[in-house]
C-alpha cells in the first residue's frame, strides 16, 4: 500500500480512532482494576490462598506476552486494522466465557486470555496511533489516552466495590463485554490503514532474524525495559494493595478503593503535565522532569516503610509522588524507543511490549515475593530499585540518542 501521511489536524474521524482505541484499553484495565475489591471473594469461593490475587494479574500479563512476537509483523504484512478488529472481538469472548468458570485455575486460565489483549493495543494499536499522526500530536494524544486509561484503576476499585454491594462478581465480565463492543464499533468505523506490505515476510527464519537483530539494539531494549521498570511499583500496587490494605491493614473495600484515588489522580496529573509541555519543550525534556518525582517518592515510601511497616499512608503517598513522574515519562519514552530502529514499526512495537510485559510480570512476582516475605519494607525497596534501574537505563538511552545525531549532523 501507500505509504500513509500522519495527520496534523484532526477531523472527528480522526479522533474517533483514538478514542475507539482507549475505549477498548480502557475495558480491558478496568476487567482487572475492578474485579479487584472482588479478589479476596474469588479466592473464598475456590478455596484457595491469597497468594492468587497477585497471580492473577501476573497470568494476565504473561497473556500480553505470547503473540506480541507475531501480531507486529503479521500487521505490517497484511494491516494494523484487520488485526486489531480481531483482537477486540477475541477479548468480547473471553469475558463472556468468564461467567461460566467453576475453579480458580480456570479464572486464571481466562485472565491470561483476556491479557493477550495487551498484545493487540501494544505491538498494533499504539503503532497505529504513531503511524497516524505526527510526533508532536501523537505525544499529545499518546498522553491524553493514558489519563483515559487510567480511570480504569482510580475508577475500577471504587465502581467495583459498589458493585459488589448489589452483584455478583461474575456479572462484572459482561459489562466488560459491552465496552469491548462499543470500542469494536467505533474502531471499525474510524481506524485507518497505515501500514500493510504483502512482501513483508512472516515465516519464522526472517522473524527470528528481525528480532535478534531487535535485541541487538541497545537503544531498543534499553527503552523497553525502562519502560517496563517504571511502571513495576504502580502494577505491584494494584496487584497487592488488596492484600496489604483489606487482608493485613484490616481497612474495608471502600477505604481500600479511596486510597487508590491518589496514586491514579496523580499519574494523571503527570500525563496532562506532558501533554502540555509536548509542544513547547523537546521530547526527551519529560522524561527528565518526571525522574525527579518518580525517585523522591519511592524514595519516600522506602524510608517510612522501614521506619514502619504499617505506614500505609506514607506509602500511598510516596507511590503517589512517584505516579506523577511517571506519567510524564511514558508517551515521550514510547515514541522514542520506537523510532530508535528503522525496523517494520509493528515488529519494534512488538519488540517492546514482550520485554517490557515481561518486566511487569518478574517485577510483580518479586514485588510479590518480598512482601509476603519482608512487609512493605521490602515491597517498598523492591521498588526503589525499579526506579533507580530505570533511571540508569534511560540516561544511557537519551546519550546515545544524543550520540547518534551528532553523528548524524556531521
Amino acid at each position: 500500500m501507500a505509504a500513509y501521511t500522519p495527520v496534523s489536524r484532526l477531523t472527528f474521524r480522526h479522533l474517533l480512532f483514538p478514542l475507539a482505541l482507549v475505549l477498548f484499553e480502557f475495558a480491558t484495565y478496568i476487567a482487572h482494576d475492578m474485579i479487584q475489591p472482588g479478589m479476596l471473594l474469588v479466592t473464598s469461593e475456590f478455596n484457595v490462598g491469597a497468594e492468587w490475587v497477585s497471580t492473577s494479574l501476573t497470568a494476565y500479563l504473561i497473556g500480553g506476552i505470547v503473540l506480541q512476537w507475531l501480531l507486529g509483523p503479521l500487521s505490517d504484512k497484511y494491516g494494523r486494522r484487520p488485526v486489531m478488529l480481531s483482537g477486540v472481538l477475541f477479548f468480547i469472548i473471553c469475558c463472556v466465557l468468564t461467567h461460566w468458570i467453576s475453579s480458580i485455575e480456570q479464572f486464571v486460565a481466562l485472565r491470561f486470555f483476556q491479557g493477550v489483549s495487551l498484545c493487540f493495543i501494544g505491538a498494533v494499536g499504539y503503532a497505529a496511533i504513531q503511524e497516524a499522526f505526527d510526533e508532536a500530536r501523537s505525544v499529545r494524544i499518546m498522553a491524553l489516552m493514558a489519563n483515559v486509561a487510567l480511570l480504569a484503576p482510580l475508577a475500577g476499585p471504587l465502581a467495583g466495590a459498589a458493585f459488589l454491594t448489589v452483584g455478583e462478581w461474575r456479572t462484572m465480565f459482561w459489562l466488560f463485554a459491552i465496552l469491548a463492543a462499543l470500542a469494536l464499533a467505533g474502531l471499525w468505523r474510524a481506524m485507518p490503514e497505515t501500514a500493510g506490505d504483502r512482501n513483508v515476510s512472516v515465516s519464522l527464519g526472517n522473524l527470528g532474524r528481525s528480532y535478534l537483530a531487535l535485541a541487538r539494539d541497545r537503544q531498543v531494549m534499553r527503552g523497553s525495559l525502562a519502560i517496563g521498570l517504571v511502571f513495576i511499583p504502580v502494577l505491584a500496587w494494584v496487584a497487592l494493595s488488596p492484600v496489604i490494605l483489606i487482608q493485613d491493614e484490616g481497612l474495608s473495600r471502600m477505604d481500600y478503593a479511596l486510597l487508590q484515588l491518589p496514586v491514579f489522580l496523580a499519574m494523571i496529573a503527570g500525563n496532562l503535565t506532558l501533554g502540555r509541555l509536548a509542544n513547547r519543550v523537546p521530547i526527551e525534556g519529560p522524561l527528565r522532569f518526571g525522574a525527579w518525582p518518580i525517585l523522591a517518592g519511592l524514595g519516600l515510601a522506602a524510608l517510612t516503610s522501614l521506619l514502619d511497616h504499617h505506614s500505609y499512608l506514607w506509602l500511598t503517598a510516596g507511590l503517589s509522588l512517584y505516579a506523577y513522574g511517571a506519567g510524564m515519562v511514558n508517551a515521550g519514552l514510547y515514541r522514542l524507543t520506537l523510532f530508535s530502529s528503522t525496523a517494520g514499526k509493528g515488529g519494534v512495537a512488538a519488540m517492546l511490549g514482550m520485554v517490557s510485559i515481561i518486566t511487569f510480570a518478574l517485577g510483580i512476582e518479586l514485588t510479590k515475593y518480598g512482601y509476603f516475605h519482608g512487609g512493605s519494607a521490602w515491597f517498598s525497596l523492591i521498588n526503589l530499585a525499579s526506579g533507580l534501574l530505570w533511571l540508569v537505563l534511560v540516561t544511557a538511552f537519551l546519550r546515545e540518542r544524543q550520540r547518534r545525531s551528532t553523528v548524524a549532523s556531521v
